[in-house]
């Protein structure tokens, strides 16, 4: 059956302990994607997408069911799984630089798995590659718009920045990712074509059809499920 962002809601402001594991269930891909496309790291990403649900699982705890029910439930997941992923930016910078050594282990997790291989097409990996040479400012917009698919007035809300500086940051974003898919080619960005009588690019098409393989193919069902107490595990709902 399925619900409503306002149907889980509702039940989470109604029983928290009963409700909580359907609401993840609905959220789950959302969250993993995004996470994924921030780290660029599947390890990484599992580890964003179950403290992110463990943080959202305390602070539910602490609201009443009138502001449960007032959330907007996505973006503010998503606003706990980016600042999740800033901090660990930022964590990572504090620590010395790794070993000029492979972790063999590691990059074996990082492999592309076999639900990549017969979902994802080879153009959609280069693109996905290319979202983790885009810096923070850029990365986290183009990710949340064209990943998670927020509106641009959701993308402004998790950001904490006025809607306008949202929609330009995706186009900058965008812009950097065209600019980088052509030098990696070898050749100059081509001049984007311009309507007669207006100053800005027609790349609405084009970027639309970018975009379209940045959303990553849905996490393993081997992937460990986000958990806090009195919760269910995902893999076990049914």
């Amino acid at each position: 059956m399925a619900h409503t962002s306002r149907d889980l809601l509702d039940a989470l402001g109604a029983d928290l302990e009963a409700g909580y594991g359907t609401f993840v269930r609905a959220h789950a891909d959302a969250v993993y994607s995004t996470a994924l496309r921030l780290s660029g790291s599947r390890p990484d990403a599992e580890d964003l997408a179950q403290e992110t649900f463990v943080r959202a699982y305390r602070a539910l705890r602490r609201y009443d069911a009138d502001r449960i029910r007032s959330l907007e439930a996505r973006p503010w997941l998503l606003t706990i799984t980016l600042n999740l992923w800033r901090n660990g930016v930022r964590a990572a910078q504090r620590r010395p630089p790794p070993s000029p050594h492979p972790v063999t282990d590691r990059a074996a997790h990082d492999a592309p798995g076999p639900e990549d291989l017969a979902v994802s097409a080879d153009e959609g990996r280069a693109l996905a590659a290319l979202v983790r040479r885009l810096p923070e400012h850029h990365r986290a917009p183009v990710v949340l718009r064209h990943v998670a698919g927020l509106s641009y007035a959701e993308v402004a809300g998790v950001l904490g920045c006025p809607e306008g500086t949202a929609k330009a940051n995706v186009a900058r974003g965008l812009a950097r990712l065209r600019t980088l898919a052509t030098s990696d080619a070898g050749s100059p960005p081509p001049p984007a074509p311009r309507r007669p009588g207006r100053g800005r690019p027609r790349a609405r098409a084009a970027s639309s059809a970018a975009t379209r393989s940045l959303r990553p193919a849905p996490p393993p069902p081997s992937r460990p499920a986000p958990r806090a107490r009195g919760t269910t595990p995902l893999k076990e709902v049914r």
